[in-house]
């Protein structure tokens, strides 16, 4: 970011309601300064990525109208080099406005247009003056640019931070699963012991999780994609040139790398957050199956003497201020209090569409800054459970050790004794303390036959001759 210093400490802009003052060194004017006092709620700014996004479709916008004709070359070259700079991060300061503010987001718009409107003034040097409205917002309103800039800011967020920090989890996970495979363990139902599993099969189903969950993302980014630029105020697109929204998306594609789309019905676009809901939805489908992973790693990993104590978790820091040697499993939690965030922004985003009213949705500003904040979490999250315990993460010889004592071996057992037998053996096993292998011996069957129905790594394949065990 830069700062600038002007020769005096305010100046005075006018806008359409009239004079105001603003700080010598802003680049921004009346408008902004406006809703910089009439917003003090949050402290909170839009996020540098939607900044981005609306300076991107400055750019574009100004490219397109001089290509059209309606804006003079120079004056486009000069407001598209200007917005390249916002987009870049440089002026990040003369953005003061919260977050809660006016519900179409109008009063950013604006203070992209003050920004921008400035800055082309000074490239042109030729005494021309840039006009926010006339020349910058060309064929634009609030109600189009600010939900593009909200989509588009979001699916650029999904493919830049989500599906990177999700990917080298799965990889993680994959490669777990590959070095867990030869080890057999008890699986669980309802947290009560049931019929032997691989370690690494546990894993496969978490990164199967992690693939799904890249495949949802990618449909939540693709509907992002689909903007409704070029609908200006109600979604009739008054005051833009019918091929304006259909460039400008072009060149937002060629910006960004990903297929920006100009919606096919505007009204419904504009009118509602419908593609923003369901974007987010799956981010929460996301978020749960990260929490479910990371609890039961959690549960696993719980120990190190009096718990599961099948996993051991990497050891990050010291746990306990009064506890010497405690480690606790610390990644996990912050990543649990990530999808805890993420959930109540899904909730937010959802309540956001109780804003949509006729032709506009009114609650955009803060649907924007709940999907990014999601998206940057939980890509975030993502990698450094990844880095810092999926990664690290060692078996332990609990796991198998446990299985020859398992009550649900008896499963393996009922395609030959039947089910209600193979109950009483299991029974008989948890209150006598023996395994069911010596109590089906006593039953009258041979080594070779219970060598064949309770050797573990069987009883993790399909086959009548080790069931599985459901419930």
């Amino acid at each position: 970011m830069t700062t600038r210093h002007g020769a005096s400490e305010t100046r005075v802009e006018r806008d359409s309601m009239g004079e105001m003052e603003v700080p010598g060194e802003a680049l921004y004017g009346a408008s902004t300064k406006r809703a910089v006092l009439n917003f003090p709620i949050s402290g909170q700014r839009f996020p540098r990525r939607f900044i981005r996004a609306l300076a991107q479709i400055k750019g574009a916008a100004a490219e397109v109208n001089a290509e059209l004709g309606l804006l003079d070359l120079d004056v486009a070259a000069a407001i598209a080099a200007a917005a390249a700079e916002v987009a870049e991060g440089r002026w990040d300061d003369h953005f003061p406005i919260d977050v809660y503010q006016t519900g179409s987001g109008t009063s950013t718009n604006v203070n992209a247009n003050e920004v921008i409107a400035h800055l082309a003034t000074e490239r042109l040097r030729d005494g021309r003056s840039v006009h926010p409205n006339d020349d910058v917002n060309l064929c634009q309103s609030s109600n189009d640019t600010i939900p593009t800039a909200m989509q588009l800011a979001g699916a650029v967020a999904i493919e830049e931070r989500l599906l990177p920090g999700l990917e080298r989890l799965e990889t993680a996970l994959r490669q777990k699963s590959e070095e867990f495979w030869p080890i057999v363990k008890t699986g669980r139902t309802h947290l009560q012991d049931a019929t032997p599993i691989r370690l690494g099969q546990e894993f496969s189903g978490y990164a199967g999780q992690l693939q799904e969950s890249m495949r949802r993302a990618g449909a939540g980014e693709s509907e992002l994609l689909n903007v409704p630029l070029g609908g200006t105020a109600v979604g009739t697109g008054i005051n833009a040139h019918p091929e304006y929204a259909r460039r400008a998306c072009e060149r937002l594609s060629a910006m960004t790398g990903l297929p920006v789309r100009e919606a096919g019905n505007h009204f419904h676009a504009q009118a509602t957050l419908d593609a923003v809901v369901s974007a987010h939805g799956a981010l929460r489908s996301v978020a749960l199956s990260l929490w479910k992973i990371g609890s039961d790693v959690r549960l696993m990993g719980m120990g190190p003497r009096a718990g599961l104590a099948e996993l051991s978790l990497p050891e990050t820091q010291p746990g306990s201020s009064i506890m010497p040697g405690k480690v606790n499993p610390v990644i996990i939690e912050s990543l649990t209090m990530v999808v805890a965030r993420v959930l109540g922004n899904d909730t937010t985003v959802a309540f956001a569409q109780t804003g949509s009213f006729l032709e506009l949705n009114v609650m955009m500003p803060v649907a924007a800054v709940a999907l990014l904040e999601s998206i940057e979490l939980l890509g975030s999250a993502a990698a450094n459970f990844a880095e810092r315990c999926v990664e690290g993460l060692r078996a332990t010889e609990r796991g198998p050790q446990l299985v020859e004592k398992g009550l649900m071996l008896a499963t393996a057992l009922a395609p030959l004794l039947g089910y209600d037998e193979a109950a009483r053996l299991a029974k008989e096993a948890l209150k006598s303390g023996r395994t069911i292998r010596e109590l089906g011996r006593e039953r009258g069957l041979t080594d070779e036959q219970l060598e064949e129905l309770l050797t573990p790594e069987r009883m993790t394949e399909p086959g009548l001759g080790a069931a599985s065990g459901g419930g």
